[in-house]
């Protein structure tokens, strides 16, 4: 059997992944916002990238046979599953501390952002910079052809992605502790997640 990883709540974590694998990763509760980045592992410098991957595809929410881009225009990971109603995002940063400053939080409040640096720390690794995330499960409609809303995910507890590493990377993804906003549902509670790779 294959192991089953988790995506500890308001967490990173970080995984090497070799070129062909699959990685699914799994909505456990239905409702949780997983920000996944994904690093050639040979050169971090070239990072999955969503302003490069958009026009590649055609399209601002990627669905199976899609392959998302660097930012050399290389694939660096392919959907090839997906049991969720195809409800992701491309287009929102991480969030960090500005963001929840914005809303309102005071003092520190964990973010993606900090995830994203610490489970790269975790093997020995610093990102480059902090591209923009895949958000997968995040629900960011777009009204009119220009307003977006945060809205709760529709996915259900149990759905997953499956994503293709097309080359040796470093992929991480973080449990979003967005709770002040519904992204994460409409009680805003922040669960694990999990992930598996074959």
């Amino acid at each position: 059997m294959t192991e089953q990883m988790t995506i500890p709540a308001r967490n990173g974590v970080a995984q090497r992944v070799a070129k062909g694998q699959i990685v699914q990763v799994v909505n456990t509760y239905g409702s949780q916002v997983i920000d996944t980045w994904a690093f050639n592992a040979d050169d971090l410098n070239e990072f999955m990238s969503m302003e490069h991957s958009r026009p590649s595809m055609g399209k601002i929410i990627p669905e199976v046979g899609d392959s998302l881009v660097t930012n050399c225009r290389r694939p660096i990971l392919t959907i090839t599953e997906d049991s969720t109603p195809g409800v992701h995002d491309t287009l929102v940063a991480a969030c960090d501390r500005y963001r929840y400053e914005m809303l309102g939080a005071e003092g520190y409040h964990d973010n993606c952002t900090d995830n994203l640096s610490e489970a790269l720390k975790e093997l020995g690794l610093e990102p480059p910079e902090v591209p923009s995330p895949l958000n997968l499960f995040m629900n960011v409609p777009v009204s009119n052809g220009k307003s977006i809303s945060f809205e709760a995910p529709v996915s259900r507890a149990g759905d997953h992605v499956s994503l293709r590493a097309e080359m040796d990377l470093v992929l991480v993804f973080s449990s979003c502790p967005q709770d002040m906003v519904p992204v994460n549902g409409e009680f805003m509670t922040v669960t694990d997640a999990h992930y598996t790779v074959a």
